[in-house]
């Protein structure tokens, strides 16, 4: 499963480098902008991030509706959303960007760690997804991981989503129970109708290759590129290619959303 972004696996994103220039030829900021409700949470979380490592915070907002507008009028690098606004919340906002294909990253950071919103908030392309206790250090590493298009999560959503997977999709997801456990983790206890605790993985699903799979399921484990092109002996640039024709077979955005869809049919 993807991990948490720290270390050499990169939080299973697309390595990219760094996030670009600007007009001198140096690192351009990551332009962040915050939507929270509650105008403490946004203070505190200025003072933990701006200015940090290349970060520059260029607005706020506090609700969903405000946030769509001030992605607009802004065009920042990464939003940092709060699940729960008045007006509109932060799922609502995250789906509206989406819908009108708007670029911006989006790090959903939430009290509630519920599996109803942290599926949403994957399912609808959040880059990453941090409880509000995070340590500043972390949440400083998911907005740079993001405006990288590498996801990343904090560690408890990260057990979460692998529970959820392997116990069949608590919460909405259709996933299939006793997919096979990531490294690391315990083996799924057996459901009803389970031969075994630790079944094998399943073959390739309809239209997909067999080699195209061997770099979903690696992805799923939390491998970066060079780390999957050097397991499977493939080149970084075939390994993009695989992973661009998986998106689209699989109708996803993102890794992490592949390696959902890995988990849920039992890859």
């Amino acid at each position: 499963m993807v991990n948490d972004g720290s270390g050499a696996h990169g939080a299973a994103g697309d390595d990219s480098g760094t996030h670009g220039t600007d007009e001198r030829g140096g690192a351009a900021p990551v332009r962040v902008l915050l939507a929270d409700d509650e105008a403490l949470m946004r203070s505190g979380l200025r003072l933990m991030i701006d200015g940090a490592r290349g970060i520059e915070v260029v607005g706020e907002a506090a609700d969903g509706h405000s946030a769509l507008e001030q992605v607009t009028a802004l065009g920042p690098d990464v939003v940092l959303m709060d699940i729960r606004m008045p007006r509109m919340t932060g799922l609502e906002a995250l789906a509206a960007l989406r819908e009108r294909g708007d670029q911006s990253r989006v790090v959903m950071l939430t009290a509630f760690d519920t599996d109803e919103f942290l599926l949403e908030a994957l399912r609808s392309g959040a880059e990453g997804f941090l409880l509000k206790d995070s340590p500043p250090e972390e949440v400083v590493e998911a907005v740079l991981a993001a405006a990288a298009q590498r996801p990343r999560f904090s560690p408890e959503v990260l057990r979460r989503l692998v529970r959820l997977a392997a116990d069949g999709g608590a919460a909405g997801a259709s996933g299939t129970a006793g997919a096979a456990s990531p490294a690391g983790a315990a083996p799924a206890s057996p459901t009803a109708g389970s031969p075994s605790a630790e079944p094998s993985p399943s073959p390739a699903p309809e239209g997909i290759t067999e080699r195209e799979w061997d770099v979903a399921r690696l992805v799923a484990q939390g491998l970066a590129n060079p780390e999957i092109g050097a397991t499977l002996f493939m080149s970084v640039a075939t390994v993009k290619t695989h992973l661009g024709r998986l998106y689209q077979k699989l109708q996803v955005t993102n890794r992490v959303q592949l390696a959902i869809a890995v988990l849920e049919l039992g890859g």
